[in-house]
């Protein structure tokens, strides 16, 4: 008998608050969507709650509840994650930190200003060349830089360390001296400091200000922790698949889950990113196993930036370009199939940050003929009453185990 296919498409930060610019709806109201409306209709709607009230609202908790683990049980920082993605084996005394090349800027009273998290959205390429010569100036037995894709990137420390970090990205236009201050005190001082000249001096970082573009004048060091030690979801539950994503967060635990990782060129984590190309790889994994997971950034990457267009082009893109072409592939395959479109958590334009809010989540199954007239958004998914505690839950739901 054959297995049933299970697909899980994820739209990163499209949860979102009613906005007066678009009439006192959400971007995901707004936004045409009439793939995700029809599973909505036709399938099973629901809220999910993907954060625990103990942990803080990343897309690293979000996800691991995504696929089925209890982040409680299983989060040990976002960096570990992203380290088994890069292939970086962690030893038993060393810590991982994401490490985002930013842009800080410094008034002339001192404060310092998170100006952009993502150094402007630097390109790999111009990006690999920064963390090269960081790597040739700053490396040593204690601190190692690793090149990862856009302004995303790791540094490994040796021996332990204690030390208070945030989220670039929470702090969008704000002060960060305090923080930056938290740096100053750690034995990581030279070397932000350091950073922080090289990359002024830097021949990349001058071309870039030349060219009008935001310079990547900084390191910001967050996420931190040691490798996690998890079950796979073969282990779990007898799953063998793909996941396919544009950044290393989300490899690094499909690694974790014992998932094939499946690099698509051109995928890029923003809303210029292969959308076809990502869709025809799921179709092309669901040819040989039974579980795919697509991740796409798009979404979550605009609410960061506070750029409401953006956001509504990648939702309206991820509906056309991800769960339309998947969704009807798996419907001319004949198979018995279950496809659950979710997000990982809310990021609201208004903060720019994550928030913890239950996510709306349709299942859709191949054998469902219900029709509840309700479309793929927050208020929909909230008046139907159903929930998910835990993303543990919602795994086994979809599993066909409860």
């Amino acid at each position: 008998m054959a297995k049933v296919k299970t697909v899980i498409l994820i739209g990163d930060g499209m949860g979102d608050l009613p906005l007066a610019e678009l009439g006192n709806r959400t971007p995901l109201q707004y936004a045409e969507t009439p793939t995700m409306d029809y599973l909505a209709t036709h399938g099973e709607l629901a809220m999910l709650k993907t954060v625990p009230d103990t942990l803080e609202p990343g897309s690293d908790v979000a996800n691991l509840s995504l696929l089925g683990y209890r982040p409680e049980k299983y989060y040990s920082g976002r960096a570990p994650l992203e380290a088994a993605s890069m292939g970086i084996t962690l030893a038993a005394d060393e810590t991982a930190f994401r490490c985002n090349l930013v842009n800080l800027f410094e008034r002339a009273d001192g404060e310092i200003i998170m100006a952009d998290y993502s150094g402007g959205h630097i390109t790999t390429a111009d990006a690999r060349e920064l963390i090269k010569g960081l790597k040739e100036q700053l490396d040593s037995d204690r601190f190692t830089f690793y090149p990862g894709i856009s302004y995303r990137h790791l540094l490994v420390v040796k021996g332990e360390i204690s030390l208070c970090t945030t989220p670039p990205h929470d702090h969008s236009g704000k002060p960060v001296t305090t923080f930056w201050g938290h740096y100053q005190k750690s034995p990581l001082a030279g070397l932000v400091v350091k950073a922080r000249e090289i990359l002024a001096a830097h021949s990349v970082n001058r071309g870039r200000a030349a060219a009008g573009k935001v310079p990547a004048n900084g390191i910001w060091l967050w996420g931190e922790g040691k490798t996690p030690s998890m079950p796979t979801l073969h282990e779990l539950y007898g799953l063998e698949g793909g996941l396919i994503s544009a950044v290393d967060l989300l490899k690094g635990i499909g690694v974790c889950a014992g998932l094939e990782i499946i690099n698509v060129p051109g995928a890029t984590g923003y809303i210029d990113t292969n959308y076809q190309g990502k869709a025809a790889a799921a179709i092309k994994v669901l040819e040989k196993k039974d579980f795919v997971v697509v991740h796409v950034e798009g979404p979550d990457e605009a609410s960061h930036q506070g750029n409401l267009k953006d956001k509504i082009t990648a939702i309206e893109d991820f509906d056309a370009k991800i769960v339309k072409p998947v969704y009807d592939s798996l419907q001319q395959s004949g198979c018995d199939y279950r496809l659950a479109v979710a997000m990982d958590h809310y990021t609201p334009i208004s903060t720019r940050t994550h928030d913890r809010h239950p996510v709306p989540l349709v299942i859709f199954s191949s054998d469902r003929t219900s029709s509840s007239g309700l479309a793929y958004t927050e208020a929909d998914a909230e008046s139907t009453g159903r929930s998910y505690d835990n993303g543990e839950e919602f795994f086994k739901r979809l599993m066909g185990q409860g």
